[in-house]
């Protein structure tokens, strides 16, 4: 399998040399060549397989050439393994219609965990034999930072430097990652949104002397294994609920775009996913996209989600790249423009595209409540805020009534005690393997948002090529 850049002008890669990069060198995201496609029978196949079984197969195709399926399969085995459920993300019914997938039982109790765990063991066997040492940089609005830290804690040859957007994430989410003391791990708290950490990320992959002194890779979604990890459970879900003769949909509760963006890759493979909801809160810059096609940023609103408090959404520029027939100088103008103004329009192709496939909503922190509420006392399950937006969105979606709709359950409540115990009365606990996640001792520090002064961190602190 080989991967393009979406802008057009970095060279294609094999799957261990995406991988490895995270971003091209152009400022684009990896995709495939072209997708894969699965048979119906192929599809009818995965049914009755174990969530390893099902991940070998999908991902298969991705990395041929890079990994032998024996070698896909041990990874898998070895990074699943330390889930607390056997069916890694199970799926839970709410009423006639609607289900959760619940993809938080993993150790950090993210959904985030289902790609990283598999993504740190990817980095070990492929910088295995070699002297190569990794620079891991990546943002957080939450989760992806504590699903990342504890799949590439201790391991040699990789550094990790995490940013996230200081006293903007919930206290467990932040203890996640700051009660990690291997010394490969670096926290940086900035003082600024998760935007301005992720512009960072990206400015740092695209300044040639950075780059050039330090083997700089991603665990942000902008990293193809890491969303290619994703498009797993679609698959595995969906048998369950009668693919390929029954189509499902899906609502993903989205700040950056990837975990829905995993699910198009699904559909485009063969899957019949009647229709994707992106979810959003009140910084509801997808759903402006997709509903008007106006995907212009504008100021973080802090909220009870704060996974989703995001304005620009970097994995939009992978459907985009897709919608307007791969045009990759096309697609980088059109990118260079956002980036200078936060506001683009989408073309025609790239709307009429999109709505062949895409809804979405917009729910605020009432409708978020109220879904919570309604979980709480009509089907005896505690959401945390981004699946109640999910469930919401969900809930009034115009889908007709023999489509499952399967919400995507993307963490565990008791990350979001204080939120969940005001909408629904009940304080979920913590469960035991991080009971004593208050108690441990916490290391981080905080910067000023600038280039300047985060690069001049990592800089004092990594280990150059």
């Amino acid at each position: 399998m080989r991967y393009q850049s979406t802008r057009g002008t970095a060279p294609e890669l094999d799957f261990r040399d995406v991988t490895l990069a995270g971003l091209a060198r152009d400022g684009g995201l990896y995709v495939p060549v072209e997708w894969p496609r699965f048979t119906p029978d192929q599809i009818a196949g995965l049914a009755g397989l174990s969530y390893v079984e099902t991940a070998v197969r999908v991902m298969a195709p991705f990395t041929a050439g890079s990994l032998s399926e024996a070698e896909l399969r041990e990874l898998c085995t070895q990074a699943y393994g330390r889930f607390s459920h056997d069916a890694v993300t199970p799926l839970v019914q709410l009423d006639h219609r609607h289900f959760l997938l619940e993809l938080f039982h993993g150790p950090t109790l993210a959904f985030k965990d289902v790609a990283l765990q598999l993504l740190g063991l990817f980095f070990e066997k492929f910088l295995k034999g070699t002297s190569d040492h990794l620079t891991i940089v990546g943002a957080t609005s939450g989760d992806t930072g504590s699903a990342a830290i504890d799949a590439v804690a201790g391991r040699e040859g990789i550094d990790i430097f995490m940013l996230h957007p200081n006293k903007r994430v919930s206290d467990v989410q932040r203890r996640q990652m700051t009660t990690v003391l291997s010394p490969n791990v670096h926290n940086i708290a900035i003082e600024g949104s998760f935007d301005d950490a992720q512009a960072m990320v990206k400015a740092m992959f695209n300044d040639a002397d950075f780059s050039a002194r330090f083997q700089v890779t991603a665990v942000n979604s902008i990293n193809w294994a890491r969303l290619m990890a994703q498009v797993v459970y679609y698959f595995y879900i969906a048998v369950r609920l009668g693919a390929p003769n029954r189509e499902v949909a899906f609502s993903v509760p989205t700040g950056n775009f990837g975990d829905v963006f995993a699910g198009y890759v699904a559909a485009r493979m063969g899957l019949p996913v009647a229709k994707l909801i992106v979810a959003t809160n009140v910084n509801d810059i997808l759903h402006r996209a997709l509903s008007s096609g106006d995907y212009s940023a504008g100021t973080v609103t802090p909220t009870a989600a704060p996974s989703m408090d995001i304005q620009v959404s970097s994995n939009f520029e992978r459907l985009l790249f897709d919608l307007a027939g791969r045009d990759g100088a096309a697609l980088a103008e059109q990118m260079r423009g956002f980036e200078a103004s936060k506001a683009m329009r989408l073309t025609n192709a790239q709307q009429e595209g999109a709505a062949k496939l895409f809804a979405s909503d917009r729910i605020d922190a009432a409708e978020m409540a109220q879904a919570m509420a309604w979980a709480a006392s009509r089907a005896d399950e505690i959401l945390d805020p981004h699946t109640a937006i999910g469930l919401a969105a969900a809930r009034r979606a115009d889908i007709a009534t023999d489509v499952p709709i399967v919400t995507l359950a993307t963490a565990h409540p008791a990350k979001f005690g204080d939120a969940v115990e005001r909408a629904t009365g009940i304080r979920p606990s913590l469960p035991a393997r991080i009971g004593d996640l208050f108690d441990r001792e916490e290391r981080y520090d905080v910067l000023p948002a600038t280039f300047d002064a985060v690069t001049g961190y990592i800089a004092e602190r990594a280990k150059p090529r």
